[in-house]
């Protein structure tokens, strides 16, 4: 998976850096001063990751919580998002990070206990129930049985009631999160697409089939679970592939009982939609006809997206899933 691996020397000595060294040992090791020195100095094409993909361990300096922007999640609660890690080892044609970094290299941090220390600083600036959110920039739970990091979290949020956790992922690697009592403040949410569109465009990420058994397995012993529909691409067929979808979500997933689902319609900043016609001249995604709108993102003109997000809102009460629980993304 990885040509090579930098270590910081302030981690060196960390057992999950003992471990990761183990499970690679193959790979070369770098010792370095500081992940920010080489990480994204020097501009390298985002597709390079399919062949030279190096792994940074570290921690990460400044802010480590961030207030998230509007229409992120659930109105009514604030929303903030932690970083813990940078990029993916998915390739998904319209992922925003191709355009964010200047490196699509992993990068994962290990000072949780800092991060655990901002969220509670957080907390205590409001009177209600705060959201974060882990896979801002990275898969909350690809490289799990990596970073080890969940049981810290669990222990964390479990102490913190006024407080709510989402890690968010397209993966189906829930191996690690099966080893930990379930939290009703712990929500893992899933974002799912049809399977043809999966194939498509979410390169090198699980099957729908794959993801909505590791969903169904979690629900089955007590885990909260959400769904992001998100992006939604229009296509030919657009409401039979979704149709099909409720009905394969239903299958598996007692769907009254998820905690929520989220609906967003593709779209892209300016700097991300140049490197989508970059790097995937050939993606049926530049075929759609979008307008720069309110936020100065690239998007389905607006009666057009309202359109499609009513014809989902109507598919989801079809299949069970309670009204209130259901929200718009970035809209």
């Amino acid at each position: 998976m990885f040509s090579r691996i930098l270590v910081e020397k302030s981690v060196k000595e960390s057992p999950i850096v003992h471990g990761i060294l183990e499970r690679f040992k193959h790979v070369p090791y770098q010792e370095i001063e500081n992940i920010d020195d080489i990480f994204g100095r020097v501009k390298k094409p985002y597709l390079q990751k399919r062949d030279n993909l190096q792994l940074f361990l570290g921690k990460k300096k400044g802010q480590l919580v961030k207030l998230a922007p509007d229409a992120y999640g659930l109105a009514g609660e604030p929303h903030y998002y932690f970083i813990h890690a940078y990029n993916c080892i998915y390739e998904c044609e319209y992922c925003y990070l191709q355009g964010y970094f200047h490196s699509p290299d992993i990068v994962l941090f290990l000072n949780h206990e800092d991060i655990g220390r901002e969220i509670k600083e957080t907390i205590a600036k409001h009177d209600q129930t705060v959201w974060f959110h882990a896979g801002e920039f990275s898969d909350s739970l690809a490289l799990t049985h990596l970073t080890q990091e969940l049981p810290f979290y669990f222990d964390l949020f479990k102490n913190l009631p006024k407080a709510k956790l989402e890690l968010r992922t397209k993966s189906a690697n829930t191996k690690e999160l099966l080893k930990l009592t379930p939290q009703k403040n712990i929500i893992t949410s899933f974002s799912l697409s049809p399977e043809k569109r999966i194939k498509k465009t979410d390169l090198k990420t699980p099957s729908l089939k794959h993801r909505l058994k590791a969903m169904a397995e979690l629900q089955k012993v007590g885990f909260p679970l959400g769904i992001h529909l998100d992006p939604i691409i229009h296509e030919d067929q657009f409401e039979k592939s979704y149709q099909e979808l409720f009905e394969e979500m239903a299958e598996y997933l007692d769907l009254e009982n998820i905690e929520y689902l989220s609906m967003g319609v593709v779209r892209f900043t300016g700097s991300v939609f140049h490197q989508v016609k970059k790097n995937y001249p050939q993606s049926e995604l530049l075929a759609a006809e979008f307008h720069s709108s309110f936020d100065g993102k690239v998007r389905y003109p607006k009666p057009f997206r309202y359109w499609i997000l009513g014809k989902i809102k109507e598919l989801a009460l079809q299949a069970g899933l309670r009204e209130e629980s259901l929200y718009l993304c970035m809209e």
